[in-house]
C-alpha cells in the first residue's frame, strides 16, 4: 500500500499540521502518514532572508519514503524561487514532492491580528493546491477552484477549499477512480 505523506519542519504547529493532514486525507481519499523533516537552514538565502524552495524539493526527493505515493511538506519558513519574490508553495507537476509555506498565510505576516480560522482555511487551500499539482492538476481558470493561481492572499481567500467539478473529474481520472 502506498501512502500520501505530509511532512513538517520542527517549527510547524502540530495542531495546524494535524488539521491539514486530515483535510488532505479527506480530499484525496487515501491513507496519510506524517513525517518529520529537519530544519531548512541549508536552503536559507541571507540576502533575501528567505528559503529557496527548489533545494528543499530536491532534499524531499532524497528522503522520499519507499511506501509513499506523494510527499507534501509544510513549513513556517518563507519560501521563494529565483524568478518570484515569494511562493506560497511549490510542487512537481505530476511528480512526487511539494511544499507549502505557512508564513504568508498568517495574518500576522501582514501586521494584522492573528485569525486562526483564516489561517487554517488558507492552509487547507494551499495544501490542496500543491497536492493537486502532484496528482497532475494544472492551474484552473475557475477563480473559486482550489487549483486557481494565487499570487496574493486575497486570491487565496476568494477561492474555495475544494476543487471545481472539472478538476475533480481530472483528479479522479488520474487516480483511477470511476466517475
Amino acid at each position: 500500500m502506498k501512502y500520501l505523506y505530509v511532512a513538517a519542519t520542527p517549527e510547524v504547529e502540530r495542531e495546524a499540521l494535524a488539521a491539514v493532514m486530515e483535510r488532505v486525507a479527506t480530499e484525496f481519499g487515501g491513507p496519510v502518514r506524517g513525517m518529520e523533516l529537519g530544519n531548512l537552514d541549508f536552503a536559507y538565502d541571507a540576502g533575501r532572508r528567505q528559503y529557496a524552495s527548489i533545494p528543499v524539493l530536491e532534499q524531499l526527493l532524497q528522503r522520499f519514503p519507499q511506501d509513499a505515493s506523494k510527499l507534501l511538506a509544510v513549513t513556517e519558513r518563507d519560501l521563494y524561487i529565483p524568478v518570484l519574490t515569494f511562493v506560497f508553495g511549490q510542487a512537481q507537476l505530476g511528480g512526487r514532492v511539494g511544499i507549502v509555506s505557512f508564513a504568508r498565510l498568517r495574518q500576522e505576516f501582514y501586521g494584522l491580528a492573528p485569525d486562526r480560522e483564516v489561517f487554517l482555511e488558507r492552509s487547507y487551500k494551499e495544501a490542496l493546491h500543491e497536492t493537486g499539482h502532484l496528482f497532475g492538476l494544472i492551474h484552473c481558470p475557475e477563480g473559486e477552484c482550489a487549483m486557481s493561481l494565487s499570487t496574493t492572499v486575497r486570491q487565496i481567500d476568494s477561492k474555495h477549499n475544494a476543487f471545481c467539478a472539472a478538476c475533480t473529474a481530472k483528479l479522479r481520472r488520474h487516480m483511477g477512480v470511476p466517475a
